[in-house]
């Protein structure tokens, strides 16, 4: 494989005259593709697939493809700009980057001084490795508020699964699973933390009996062996109707039951709760389908769950995780080869410590927002955004005053994006890092020019529970873009942190890497690292949880007033729990589907992306279609009780009549006017940020399952 790629490299540099090929790895999404980026001329031609890169094996999705159109697109903020009128006024002037750093310092400093360091808020959003970092910055400044997509997004599995297991159990593709279930993702589009499509289609292909759980029929559901069509909101629902047949059919692995598990007694009256039967009326999914996945996932060894984002945007958020978890160990799959595996990292300075959550006083720590009300997420340094927002808005429990969000756009992806609007207007100062002025960044005081995965050096996937290390070797430079990295390595200087930063960021590399005995200049000579692959580790030295075993009743959450045992809650906008509301919004609505070309709010400038999904779309049913008088096409209204925007329908059958499915993510940037149509097709002008709708464990809120009407637009000329 890899002299088949280099002739290649060496063929195509000699028919199109380019002058070096660098070896990288893309973070245009989730992270850990393998690159070839083409350079002529000092800038990047083309990107192609690595083939000697375990994690994608030479395969690249088109977000990577068009990572050039990012990098060089004429819109591209390439420097550092001071707002220069009112807010949201698109007035700016071009300003350095000595004078906009000393002017965030300056600010940070004076807030830290007058209101407390809890008073500046950090944040960023789906990152681009950056969170370990930003955390770094924050706790030496003595905050501990660090606003993050944390609470419903990736976060949630790795608090239960630390609680449950010690770590986040991932898929064991390369030694194929005989049985995988999907549950709430479609991973040969979103390629999620951890994965990639096509080692889960390269395990298909070798025979891997498939269960998928969703309410759409995807492309994942129409390969399926079983499609297990659940009421959305519903899934811890179902995972327990599962356990239920699996506990009281005996099929689940006795020997690992008996000698690992903590809770099983509470554990198998809590599932008893579940009966097929009962669960059928709560899902919609037939009793007979619910035991036939359950035989055919504890019958089939080794099995593994592909679990995602969908199960955590929603009130049942941490128990939705710790069900699942449940099924992997009831049914002796974790830890084993082509189960779900609990990978090792190689021996590095992880995350966490880099973070320097060690570092921040615990005067400071019990001062974090909203911990005392979600208390499995304020032990993660993970905090609900609707507890900064009325931070800022009322000024209690105390005010917060600065924010500094980088690589974040909140305003179209935080729930109740009206109030989301209003506190960023009425925040005293806010910064911003991005790759262009968003809608967020428009409300802004300085905005800063982020680099792109392009343009910078970095360890990556050095926070993924994978166990590979990938070198992101700078390809370009684009004007005066930075990465967050080297801006905050340089920022932390100018606030009295310089004792625990760098000369320059290459020294935090070597920093991370130290453990190995390796520098960074080392790593980016190597393709990749891995650390040590062993197989049930808790046969030897257990599992790293409290009771050293596998809690299915965790002490954890006991210990802290949470339910230590997995439940379900009727999602708090549904036909069941708001039956009067039901009448006048008589559908349900799921949001967030992955498209190939975006994600989450970006990507709509670039041409390539666009050209695939030109505008915001909602999937009805035909019948619903018929019944409401849409026509495929139309602008659509759809409403909430909180606020309406509109979409076009798209007819699809793979849905219940009962469900329409809308896009989130959507601002239009070709739309010159200041916000660009932040509120037009915006889906979280729909949603809800009550802290009742919460997840009480982890602050999720539920984005994922509401009450909506849809009704066609009349003024389709507009």
């Amino acid at each position: 494989m890899a002299e088949f790629a280099f002739s290649n490299v060496e063929k195509e540099m000699a028919v199109y005259g380019y002058d070096s090929v660098v070896k990288s790895h893309c973070r245009m999404c989730h992270g850990g593709c393998g690159v070839l980026v083409y350079i002529k001329n000092g800038r990047a031609e083309k990107i192609a697939g690595d083939p000697d890169c375990p994690i994608n094996h030479g395969t690249l999705c088109s977000k990577g493809i068009a990572s050039i159109q990012l990098a060089y697109h004429p819109d591209r903020l390439t420097h550092p700009v001071k707002r220069i009128g009112p807010k949201g006024s698109g007035r700016w002037k071009q300003i350095s980057w000595e004078r906009a750093l000393e002017e965030i310092a300056e600010r940070i400093l004076g807030y830290k001084k007058n209101f407390g360091a809890e008073s500046i808020v950090m944040g960023y959003g789906t990152g681009r490795e950056n969170e370990a970092v930003i955390y770094r910055f924050a706790n030496l400044l003595g905050t501990p508020n660090v606003l993050t997509a944390g609470h419903f997004c990736y976060g949630p599995r790795i608090a239960t699964s630390i609680i449950t297991c010690g770590t986040n159990p991932i898929v064991d593709y390369e030694n194929h699973p005989g049985c995988i279930m999907v549950w709430g993702n479609n991973l040969v589009i979103s390629n999620p933390d951890c994965y990639k499509g096509e080692p889960f289609s390269v395990s298909l292909n070798m025979g891997a009996k498939l269960i998928a759980v969703d309410p759409r029929f995807t492309r994942i559901a129409a390969r399926a062996d079983i499609w297990l069509q659940l009421r959305p909101g519903t899934d811890t629902a179902l995972a327990l109707g599962m356990l239920n047949v699996i506990v009281n059919e005996k099929l689940y692995d006795k020997e690992f039951v008996e000698n690992y598990v903590h809770g099983w007694e509470p554990f198998v009256e809590r599932v008893d709760q579940y009966p097929p039967d009962r669960v059928e009326k709560i899902t919609w999914v037939s009793r007979d389908k619910i035991r036939e996945a359950a035989h055919l996932f504890a019958t089939i060894k080794p099995a593994a769950i592909q679990w995602g984002v969908a199960i955590e945007q929603q009130i049942n958020c941490a128990d939705n995780n710790r069900v699942l978890m449940a099924l992997m160990g009831i049914t002796g799959n974790i830890d084993i080869p082509g189960g779900q595996m609990l990978f090792k990292a190689p021996d590095i300075v992880n995350v966490g410590q880099f973070g320097a959550h060690r570092m921040l006083p615990e005067q400071q720590r019990r001062k974090r927002l909203g911990a005392d009300r979600f208390r499995l997420a304020g032990k993660f340094a993970i905090i609900n955004p609707k507890c900064v927002w009325d931070a800022v808005l009322t000024e209690k429990p105390y005010p917060v005053k600065m924010l500094f969000l980088i690589s974040s756009n909140p305003v179209i992806t935080r729930a109740n994006a009206g109030e989301v609007y209003h506190a960023l207007e009425a925040v005293e100062y806010m910064a911003v890092s991005d790759f262009f002025l968003t809608p967020t960044a428009e409300l802004a005081d300085i905005v800063l020019p982020a680099a792109t995965w392009l343009e910078m050096d970095y360890v990556g996937d050095f926070w993924k529970r994978h166990g590979y290390l990938l070198p992101r070797r700078k390809a370009i430079q684009v004007d005066e873009c930075r990465s967050d990295h080297e801006m905050l390595n340089d920022l932390a200087h100018r606030v009295g942190q310089t004792d625990f930063w760098w000369d320059s960021f290459e020294g935090g590399l070597d920093y991370i890497l130290e453990p190995l005995g390796i520098t960074w200049q080392d790593f980016k000579k190597m393709d990749h690292i891995r650390g040590e692959v062993t197989y049930e580790k808790y046969r030897t030295v257990g599992f790293s949880t409290p009771t050293r075993k596998f809690e299915l009743y965790s002490t954890l959450l006991e210990a802290w007033g949470i339910d230590p045992l997995p439940r379900f809650r009727e999602p708090p906008e549904s036909p069941y729990s708001k039956p009067d509301l039901y009448g006048k919004f008589p559908y349900i609505l799921i949001t967030g589907r992955r498209l190939p070309g975006f994600f989450h709010t970006e990507n709509r400038q670039l041409p390539w992306m666009r050209e695939l999904h030109s505008d915001p779309v909602v999937e009805i049913h035909p019948d619903t279609a018929e019944k409401e008088g849409i026509k495929e096409g139309d602008w659509v209204v759809i409403e909430s009780p909180r606020g309406s925007i509109r979409q076009r329908a798209k007819f699809f059958p793979g849905i219940d009549p009962r469900v329409v499915s809308a896009e989130h993510g959507w601002w239009f940037p070709e739309k010159k006017t200041p916000g660009h149509g932040w509120d037009e097709a915006n889906i979280n002008m729909l949603t809800d940020n009550n802290y009742e709708a919460c997840d009480p464990a982890m602050g999720a809120t539920p984005v994922r399952t509401l009450l909506c009407r849809i009704y066609p637009w009349e003024n389709e000329s507009g």
